[in-house]
């Protein structure tokens, strides 16, 4: 038996005890195990907190940044890249495609998946038919980290190929801030405008914040 491997065994039962209060940098060491399977890896877990603020600053850290920190490898570089991919893809699984979406907080519900951990601005459709039945999420695009440039034809086309009645434009800001800006709302109006003309409505338009979600509609810039 190694020099650790009480303690790997106690955190690990811990754990599967009571995962949802388990501190962040317990989850971090333990995640850290199966990439080290043999060195002491709390040092490096309180390290990687530190030095990236919190486990989802870890997390959304780039390969080359994570290596720079002593101690952090191969191993573990794949393992946590592999953790925030998994994540993404479990909550888009669990969104249900075939519900009716009718308000803000389900499209949040629907929508909230795409942007998980996202570093560049994305812009996302949801589609619906004429009774709110969610028809499909299309994502369009991603651009810097400061815009993404969709054109409007490329919007039209996927609600088209979709046969949508309506459709809820949705982007994130990753400068912290969900207020709408200028373009935001000149967009808004204009695609709504454009969308119109194809017996297309546009429903809302969504900005993300890491967990906030502002609706323009909701806010009172926006009126279908």
């Amino acid at each position: 038996m190694g020099t650790h491997d009480g303690h790997r065994q106690r955190m690990k039962t811990e754990f599967l005890a009571r995962p949802d209060s388990f501190p962040d940098h317990k989850v971090l060491e333990l995640l850290l195990f199966y990439a080290n399977p043999r060195s002491d890896t709390n040092p490096l877990a309180h390290e990687l907190m530190e030095h990236f603020g919190s486990l989802a600053g870890v997390l959304d850290a780039t390969p080359e940044e994570l290596q720079k920190v002593k101690g952090v490898g191969e191993h573990a570089t794949v393992l946590f890249k592999v953790v925030k991919e998994l994540a993404g893809r479990y909550l888009t699984v669990r969104t249900q495609v075939d519900d009716i979406a009718q308000s803000s907080k389900d499209y949040y519900a629907l929508l909230r998946p795409y942007f998980f951990g996202a570093r560049n601005e994305r812009l996302c459709l949801l589609c619906l038919d004429g009774k709110h039945k969610v028809l499909g999420v299309r994502r369009l695009g991603e651009g810097n980290v400061n815009a993404v440039t969709v054109t409007t034809r490329l919007i039209a086309e996927a609600a088209l190929s979709l046969n949508a009645a309506g459709v809820v434009l949705a982007h994130n800001h990753v400068s912290g801030l969900a207020f709408p800006s200028p373009e935001d709302l000149a967009t808004t109006q204009s695609l709504a405008s454009i969308l119109s003309t194809m017996s297309i409505t546009l429903v809302d338009h969504l900005i993300f914040v890491d967990d906030d979600m502002v609706s323009l509609r909701d806010s009172g810039y926006y009126q279908p």
